[in-house]
């Protein structure tokens, strides 16, 4: 007989509130001292290598905690405020190892516990290489979010994992003006990487607000002045994707203002690099603001062009790229090269542009194809990515390329996709190379990430590079045998950190799902059969379907309300051939294992769920309330 498997899954938020309603009443309800505190592992879920330290002392007095290192280097401290009552967030485990974490007061009292982890999940991947010292990286980690072979990380200055998490938070990691952190969540909305938007969360892995999107979040977001933020998005309903961006309310969720680069751009077949297809023409993967301007400049992989435009109007104001293939109506919106024309080198297929403060423009060029025309496309082997820095004269149209970092290194350094770039101060600069693929040992020809989901996988490995740079040396690198998309550098905690309670908000929209109309039959014909494998898991704020399908069958999820209302929700079941997989962590071993997810925004009541195929409809004996 069919089985359907159903799980209610709470939210994120709820879970860790009533976790932290747990640990605190307990420590309410007991007396821990500094010589018997209370310890909680991983209280929030998030992150394994965190803890929580719980205690009290008859004196109001300062805490120091120090989570020893397995040299006395990688010691990680942090001082907390003065109080009798003391919740100690501790971060910087190591993975199964009894840690030594010291309390220290100010009183001069101290006591050492163990705190014993689990073993590290296994997705984790190992360094192979860190080159640098305790003296100049000091307690800082680099984070990095996974493309392929890996989950979300963190590395200190020896290549010791001291936190990761195994929720699969996509994109970029970057820490805003209150000390949290921002990236996007593990909730897909779509393949091969929406997800429903952003967590604003700490290290420990507490999650204070998740902004909802209607059109899901992809690829990056920029912290305004005023604390608002840009997150860049899609119309879901749309035969296009990641071609808009919008501003957010930083207390509501609400949307403020969006663009739409439809209406600035022309698109495919035009001026398209040689991964541009229809549906992704533009594949937006970084947003920056420039205050002095009042303009948002903006990275299109798939046209091998960084823009300018208005942040008011949305007008194109100038194009940073190769000008080859372009309608003769936008050539006024290119620069001309200057300075030394045999150092010069466009970008292509490039990442993370950044407006640096004597506003040049700093970027990672990823170098894919490195040209145009198909005609002169360079093969990976033979190909560079970099860092680069160029300097324009919005006046004169004119733009010299004055540093790069990597054309030295060549096929060594070539990540055709994925990678960064961070800037600290003049000439002390952070270069990704986040997506380097090798078959059978060598640089591989075409993506790495694609190559790993067909026949010849097992010949697959990946690598990605992590340098520091400070004034032309190198003083980081960090290897590890992963793709990653972004690499920060950050210390775990920040300045005056302290532990932060009560239920996080979600905020924002998943918007109402498109419906489809198409005739349901009055009876269903008993439950969907074994071969489909139906899952369903109910959230607070959506459904999410799943099945096997055959490729092409014509699928629509039924939501049957108690009052005769239906709703019909059109399932593809055609797979798509990504071939710009920035994030390759979603994907599943059988691409016809379909996910189909409807927002509970616009119904109310009980449904009960069936499932209509090639006419026939089946019943789950699953309702979910909305």
């Amino acid at each position: 007989m069919s089985t359907i498997k159903y799980q209610n899954m709470q939210h994120i938020i709820t879970m860790q509130h009533e976790s932290e309603q747990r640990f605190l009443e307990e420590f309410a309800q007991g007396n821990y001292t500094l010589a018997n505190p209370l310890v909680k592992l991983n209280p929030y879920f998030i992150a394994p290598l965190t803890a929580m330290v719980l205690f009290e002392t008859p004196i109001p007095v300062e805490v120091t905690i120090i989570v020893k290192g397995i040299e006395v280097q990688g010691n990680i401290s942090h001082r907390f405020p003065r109080g009798t009552r003391h919740i100690i967030p501790v971060y910087g485990l190591y993975g199964d190892w009894e840690n030594e974490v010291e309390l220290v007061l100010s009183t001069g009292e101290r006591n050492t516990i163990i705190i014993k982890t689990d073993k590290v999940d296994e997705r984790v991947p190992h360094a192979t290489s860190c080159k640098t010292t305790s003296s100049y990286f000091g307690d800082n980690l680099v984070f990095m979010t996974a493309s392929m072979k890996s989950v979300p990380v963190g590395y200190d200055y020896r290549g010791d994992l001291r936190w990761y998490s195994p929720y699969n938070f996509a994109f970029d990691l970057k820490r805003i003006d209150n000390g949290h952190i921002l990236v996007g969540t593990e909730r897909l909305v779509g393949m091969p990487y929406y997800t429903t938007g952003i967590y604003e969360m700490n290290l420990g892995g507490k999650v204070f607000k998740e902004y909802r999107i209607p059109g899901g979040y992809h690829h990056d977001h920029f912290q305004m002045k005023d604390g608002n933020l840009l997150i860049l998005t899609e119309d879901l309903n749309s035969s296009t994707v990641e071609d808009m961006c919008v501003l957010i309310d930083k207390q509501t969720g609400e949307i403020l203002k969006s663009w739409d680069f439809k209406n600035i751009l022309p698109q495919y077949p035009v001026a398209g690099s040689g991964t541009q297809d229809a549906e992704d023409w533009f594949h937006n993967n970084a947003v920056w603001y420039d205050e002095e301007t009042n303009s948002l400049l903006l990275s299109g992989r798939h046209q091998d062009a960084v823009i300018n435009i208005d942040f008011q109007t949305g007008k194109l104001n100038w194009i940073l790229g190769d000008p080859e293939g372009w309608p003769e109506e936008y050539q006024q919106y290119f620069f001309k090269p200057v300075g030394d024309l045999e150092k010069f080198d466009w970008q292509y297929e490039q990442h993370a542009c950044v407006l640096l403060p004597n506003r040049n423009i700093f970027l990672f060029d990823n170098g894919h194809w490195r040209s145009k025309n198909k005609e002169h496309y360079v093969p990976n082997s033979k190909n560079f990515s970099c860092g680069v820095i160029y300097r324009i004269d919005t006046d004169k149209m004119e733009i010299e390329q004055i540093w790069q970092y990597g054309k030295e290194r060549g096929a060594e350094f070539f990540s055709p996709y994925v990678g960064n770039v961070e800037y600290y101060n003049d000439g002390h600069y952070l270069i990704h190379s986040g997506g380097i693929g090798y078959q059978n040992g060598k640089t591989c020809e075409g993506m790495a990430v694609n190559l790993v989901r067909g026949p010849e996988k097992d010949t697959i490995s990946f690598n990605s590079i992590t340098c520091e740079l400070l004034n032309n040396e190198v003083v980081y690198e960090l290897q590890v045998p992963a793709n990653f998309y972004r690499a920060e550098k950050l210390p775990l905690y920040y300045a005056n950190e302290v532990a932060e309670f009560g239920k996080g908000q979600l905020l924002g929209s998943l918007g109402v799902s498109k419906e489809f109309r198409v005739k349901v039959p009055a009876e269903s014909k008993g439950l969907i059969p074994d071969h489909y494998d139906a899952r369903i898991w109910e959230e607070e704020d959506r459904i999410q379907f799943s099945a096997i399908f055959s490729e092409g069958e014509d699928a629509f999820l039924i939501l049957r309300g108690e009052d005769g209302c239906v709703h019909k929700y059109h399932i593809k079941t055609t797979g798509a051939d990504h071939e710009a997989m920035c994030v390759g962590t979603f994907q599943k071993e059988n691409p016809q294992d379909i996910d189909k997810f409807i927002s509970k925004e616009g119904l109310k009541g009980i449904y009960k769920v069936e499932i209509l195929c090639e006419g026939t409809l089946y019943t789950t004996n699953v309702t979910i309330q909305a």
